[in-house]
């Protein structure tokens, strides 16, 4: 993965973020929707973690 592809990565961590907390907000914890968004946030976390485990590439953030 590219600098490009981990800028990319790391813009999709906090859109996914910042939906999570604006469910959060409207929903409360226990929604279907925000369980739905946590779990995509988590996969692109665990993602962004085995990028840096296997290649062993500098964290950007």
């Amino acid at each position: 993965m590219n600098r490009y592809e981990t800028v990319t990565l790391i813009q999709q961590m906090e859109h996914a973020r910042q939906q999570l907390h604006d469910l959060y907000e409207e929903y409360g914890f226990g929604h279907a929707c925000v369980l739905e968004q946590s779990m995509l946030l988590d996969e692109l976390i665990n993602q962004y973690n085995r990028m840096f485990q296997t290649k062993k590439l500098p964290h950007y953030v």
